[in-house]
């Protein structure tokens, strides 16, 4: 029974490295643990109120601790060491360094009848990084979630700080890779009407400061919209609003609308995860007409493989000066975008990536991947995740940005330890060479990952 369930928890690891939908979702005895999620709240352990049940494994009393009739408490933690070991370091223009990003996420979930109140402290600490440490990677102690919710019935109403996770986190994530997640404070509202669900926001990202209790409420940005999922098809419309956005040199107000449609399942041995965004709005007094259409078609194959291909173009800017951004704008999509490494965001970019991912062992999972990355707009520079222009278009006439590969592999050492390794490296294409520095990109990540 205790083997039974570190399976259960192993469910998470597997497929975040890429396993096949198929192997991610076998069956789940009633008494095992759910899947353990990356924003926590959404882990259903009320089955556990049989005390039996409970038994079956150590954290099994931390998951449901009975307070009084039809009221208890959900408990858990995080605990993650992660290094990173920088060579050629955005291509020869920052210094190489070692860095060691350490982090703590514990929570307590009280379920009083329909009534519940969520609570998520934090402590992100890094050391190495050069020049000095960002909000991503050291926010110290603060707060990451706090929220109250109210089920009521086919309507559940939430406000307070959270973190957000939408579809596949194109434009809203929960920046787990970095130090330091992101959070929103605001209000939502999940509507279920049969299979399908609809949620309502209207939210503040959270800005992170680099001292104790110092998080704060953005008074620039803003996000509403609404997100429904039906089965294998999601559709949504997200209203974004920064007072203080800046493209091409210039800053100014800009409020973009999203709408959004994605396609996903899996029939037989295909699965596929395609997704079309289009943007349009006002930036600076120019108008704004931008897109994105990302794919992944993948095949399960023997011996636990799957193969899988992903194609990502998204929109730039055609011509400075012109009244018009064509500049796509991700607004906070998730951390780790195109691997590992990253070296670029989703803005102005062409990304081509195959993958081969592999089940090795019940414990041990693996993948090998190429990328290969071309500006979408030879009027426009390249971007990192965040949206900041890191390379200018300048002098620069190819397309061609660069391109690498990388290798990972992850252990479940136990139901609750996760061991993982990557290597990553990223040539310079012929446009970096004509702008800039660069050198060859190699990094080495290693983390260590204890979660219950």
């Amino acid at each position: 029974m205790r083997k039974s369930w570190g399976l259960a928890f192993f469910a998470l690891p597997t497929a975040l490295w890429g396993a096949s939908p198929a192997s991610a979702q076998s069956a789940r005895e009633a008494w095992q643990a759910p899947t353990l999620s990356i924003t926590r709240y959404d882990e259903d352990w009320s089955d556990l109120a049989d005390a039996e049940k409970r038994a079956h494994h150590w954290t099994g009393p931390f998951k449901y601790i009975p307070v009084a009739d039809d009221v208890w408490l959900s408990t858990g933690a995080e605990l993650r060491l992660r290094s990173e070991s920088l060579s050629g370091n955005q291509w020869g223009g920052a210094p190489d360094q070692t860095y060691l990003w350490a982090r703590a996420l514990p929570y307590a979930d009280l379920h009083v009848g329909r009534l519940r109140a969520f609570v998520q402290p934090m402590a992100t600490f890094a050391a190495g990084v050069e020049p000095a440490s960002g909000p991503t990677d050291q926010s110290r102690l603060d707060l990451l979630q706090a929220f109250a919710e109210a089920d009521l019935g086919p309507i559940t109403l939430r406000g307070g700080r959270q973190m957000v996770s939408l579809g596949t986190e194109r434009l809203i994530g929960t920046r787990y890779g970095p130090n330091t997640p992101l959070a929103f404070d605001g209000a939502r509202a999940m509507v279920h009407v049969g299979a399908a669900s609809v949620s309502l926001l209207a939210l503040h990202p959270v800005q992170a400061g680099l001292r104790d209790f110092d998080d704060h409420t953005s008074s620039t940005k803003a996000l509403w919209g609404a997100y429904a999922v039906l089965p294998g098809w999601d559709v949504y419309y997200l209203a974004y609003r920064n007072r203080n956005a800046r493209f091409g040199g210039i800053t100014g107000h800009e409020l973009r609308h999203s709408i959004g449609l994605r396609s996903h399942g899996a029939h037989g041995r295909l699965h596929w995860n395609v997704e079309g965004i289009a943007q349009f709005g006002q930036f600076a007094g120019q108008s704004i007409g931008a897109w994105t259409l990302g794919s992944e078609v993948g095949l399960t194959l023997p011996h636990a493989m799957d193969a899988t291909m992903r194609v990502n173009i998204i929109s730039g800017d055609g011509k400075a000066g012109d009244s018009h951004l064509g500049t796509f704008n991700a607004l906070f999509p998730k951390g780790k975008y195109f691997g590992e490494l990253s070296p670029v965001g989703p803005a102005n970019i062409v990304n081509l990536n195959p993958r081969l991912s592999a089940q090795l062992s019940r414990k041990v999972s693996a993948s090998l991947a190429a990328m290969a990355f071309w500006r979408y707009s030879r009027g426009d520079g390249i971007y990192d995740i965040p949206g900041n222009l890191i390379r200018a278009p300048g002098l620069g006439h190819s397309r061609f940005v660069g391109g690498g590969g990388e290798a990972t592999v992850a252990w479940q050492a136990t139901a609750e330890l996760e061991l993982s390794s990557s290597f990553s490296v990223f040539a310079p294409g012929a446009f970096l060479r004509e702008t800039g520095s660069s050198r060859t990109t190699t990094m080495l990540g290693l983390q260590a990952n204890f979660r219950f």
